[in-house]
C-alpha cells in the first residue's frame, strides 16, 4: 500500500507549474490527419469509450433513427465507410441517419457520426454528402471533439494539482470521466482553425475516395445562401456548430489547387437512393406543422398528422405525433392505439413508449405504465420518465422509491422538473420539514412567540414546533406549539405560553417537528 501512494508523495513536492509542464509533455503526441505535435491527454481507448458510450442516447435524444427508408441509413454509411477508408486515423468509423428535420450533422469522439434526415434533403448528390461525412470524420480523426474534451480537463488538472500538492492523494485525483460533456461536444461551436482543418482534410479525402472536391465548394456557397436568407432551423442546428462564412468558401476554392476537380459527383446515384425520403418531404413537412399546432390548435394538428400518415404510412414517428394529440386531447384509449402503431413501425424509440406509458396511467393501466416507462427510460433516461415511474410507484405505496424518481426529475428545467420537484418536496417535507420551514422565536408583548416561514410554493398544514426556554435562567418543559394552516411562501406566529418580566432574562430555540401539504 505504501508504493501505491509514493508517486502522489512526490508530485505533492513539485510546483504546479511543473506539474502541468510534466503532464503536458507526457501528453504530446503527433496529430495523424495534420502531422503537428500537441497535446494530447485524451487516449484513443478513452475517445472511442466515450464515442461508444453516448452514440446511442445522442441518436435518442437526436430524433431516434430514420427507419421508414432503411436503404437510406445503408447509403449514407457506404458514403461514410468509402471516405473513412482513406483518412489519416484507423477508428472503429459508424455512420447514422437520425429522423429530424432540422439539418446538422455531428461526430464524437472515436468517429461516430450521425446525420440527419433535414440535411440530406438539403444536398444534391453523392459528393456533396462525402464532403459533409468527410468533414465530420476529420473533426474525429484530427481529435477536435478530444481536444474540446482536454481543454475543460486542463482546467479540471490544475484544480487536481492543487489537490495532490496539498492533501493525501493518489492518481485516482486525475481520472477525468468524459461521460457527461457528450452533449456539449455535438452542440458545440468549433473554432475557426478546426473547422479549416476538417474543410481541408476533408476534401482531402473526398479526393482520395474518388469523388470531386469541387462538391466541397458548392456546398459552402449553399450553405452561405441560407445563412443570408435565415432559413429557420438552420441556425439551431448545423450552423450552430459548423457556421458558414465567404471565407470558407474562398478557403475551399484556393484548396482546389491542391485537390483539383474531377471525380464522381454522384448526382443520379443520390437522386436514386434517396427516392422515397425526397418523395415524403412533404409528409414531413405536414408532421412539423402538426408539432407546431399541437398547442393551440389539437383539431388542426390531428388534420394534419393524418395527411402526413396518408402520404408516408411507414413513417413511425407521424403516429408517435398522433399519439400525444390524442393524449393531450384526453382520448387516452386512442393514444394508446396510435402509440402501438408507432411501436410496430419503429420499437427502438424511447418516445413512443413514454407517450404509451402515460397514455395508460390516465387510464389506471399501472402495470402497462410502468412497463412503459421502464422501457422509456432503459433507451433514454429522461426527466419526464422518471416523473411518471415516480407517480406510478407513488400508487405503489413505494414511497421511498417514488421519492428517488422524483428528486432525479427534479433536477432539471421546464414543467417536468416543476412537477418533479413539487413532487418531491411534498414527500420530503414530512421527512425532513426543517429543510423547508424556519421556526425563529421573538418576544413581544410580554411573551415568546415563533415566527413560522414556509419558504415552499405549497400551502402547508399541521405544523408542530417545539420550543425549548429557560427563563430567569429555569428551564422551562419543552412546549409544542402548533399552526394549523400556513401559505405558500407565507409566515404565522405562533404562541408558546411562556412569559417573561425582562427580556434579557429569556434564552429559547425552536425546531420544527412536522408537517404536511395541505392537499
Amino acid at each position: 500500500m505504501a508504493n501505491r501512494f509514493a508517486p502522489a508523495r512526490r508530485l505533492r513536492s513539485l510546483p504546479l507549474t511543473l506539474l502541468l509542464g510534466l503532464l503536458a509533455c507526457a501528453g504530446c503526441a503527433v496529430n495523424p490527419v495534420t502531422g503537428e505535435q500537441e497535446l494530447s491527454l485524451v487516449s484513443t481507448a478513452d475517445e472511442i469509450a466515450t464515442g461508444e458510450r453516448n452514440f446511442f442516447p445522442l441518436q435518442q435524444a437526436g430524433g431516434g433513427l430514420y427507419t421508414a427508408d432503411p436503404a437510406v441509413a445503408e447509403y449514407v454509411a457506404e458514403v461514410g465507410r468509402r471516405v473513412a477508408a482513406v483518412s489519416d486515423r484507423r477508428l472503429p468509423y459508424e455512420f447514422v441517419v437520425l429522423n429530424a428535420s432540422e439539418p446538422n450533422a455531428w461526430a464524437l469522439p472515436g468517429g461516430k457520426i450521425a446525420v440527419t434526415r433535414g440535411l440530406l434533403l438539403e444536398l444534391d448528390n453523392e459528393a456533396e454528402l462525402a464532403a459533409i461525412l468527410g468533414h465530420e470524420i476529420v473533426h474525429a480523426a484530427a481529435k477536435h471533439d478530444a481536444h474540446s474534451q482536454q481543454r475543460g480537463m486542463l482546467g479540471r488538472l490544475v484544480l487536481a494539482g492543487v489537490t495532490i500538492a496539498t492533501h493525501n492523494s493518489d492518481y485516482a485525483d486525475l481520472i477525468v470521466d468524459g461521460s457527461d460533456i457528450a452533449l456539449q461536444l455535438v452542440n458545440q461551436k468549433f473554432g475557426r482553425d478546426a473547422e479549416r482543418e476538417s474543410d481541408y482534410y476533408g476534401m482531402k479525402y473526398m479526393r482520395a475516395a474518388g469523388y470531386d472536391p469541387a462538391a466541397a465548394v458548392s456546398l459552402q456557397q449553399k450553405f452561405v445562401a441560407i445563412t443570408k436568407a435565415q432559413r429557420p432551423g438552420w441556425l439551431a442546428g448545423l450552423f450552430a456548430s459548423h457556421p458558414p462564412s465567404t471565407e470558407r468558401v474562398e478557403n475551399n476554392r484556393a484548396a482546389l489547387a491542391k485537390f483539383p476537380p474531377g471525380g464522381t459527383l454522384g448526382r443520379a446515384a443520390y437522386a436514386k437512393r434517396l427516392a422515397q425520403l425526397r418523395a415524403g418531404k412533404e409528409a414531413y413537412e405536414d408532421a412539423d406543422r402538426a408539432g407546431e399546432l399541437l398547442q393551440q390548435d389539437p383539431g388542426a394538428a390531428l388534420q394534419a398528422i393524418g395527411d402526413a400518415i396518408a402520404r408516408e404510412p411507414k413513417e413511425a414517428s407521424f403516429y408517435g405525433i398522433r399519439g400525444w394529440i390524442l393524449a393531450r386531447e384526453g382520448r387516452s384509449a386512442d393514444a394508446v392505439r396510435a402509440f402501438d402503431a408507432a411501436i410496430r413501425r419503429d420499437g427502438g424509440y424511447y418516445a413512443h413508449y413514454l407517450g404509451r406509458g402515460m397514455a395508460h396511467a390516465d387510464l389506471g393501466n399501472r402495470r402497462q405504465a410502468r412497463d412503459d416507462a421502464l422501457r422509456s427510460y432503459k433507451l433514454l433516461p429522461t426527466a419526464a420518465a422518471s416523473y411518471e415511474l415516480g407517480r406510478i410507484a407513488l400508487a405503489d405505496g413505494d414511497r421511498e422509491y417514488a421519492k428517488s424518481l422524483f428528486e432525479a426529475a427534479a433536477g432539471t428545467g421546464g414543467e417536468t422538473g416543476s412537477l418533479a420537484r413539487e413532487a418531491y418536496i411534498r414527500l420530503d417535507i414530512v421527512d425532513a420539514p426543517e429543510n423547508y420551514i424556519a421556526a425563529a422565536p421573538f418576544l413581544w408583548d410580554g411573551e415568546l412567540l415563533v415566527r413560522v416561514t414556509n419558504s415552499t410554493g405549497l400551502e402547508l398544514r399541521d405544523i408542530e414546533i417545539r420550543v425549548d426556554a429557560t427563563v430567569y435562567g429555569v428551564p422551562q418543559f419543552p412546549i409544542t406549539s402548533r399552526v394549523r394552516r400556513l401559505p405558500a411562501n407565507g409566515y404565522d406566529d405562533a404562541g408558546t405560553r411562556i412569559y417573561y418580566g425582562s427580556p434579557d432574562d429569556v434564552r429559547a430555540t425552536a425546531r420544527v417537528l412536522r408537517a404536511r401539504p395541505a392537499f
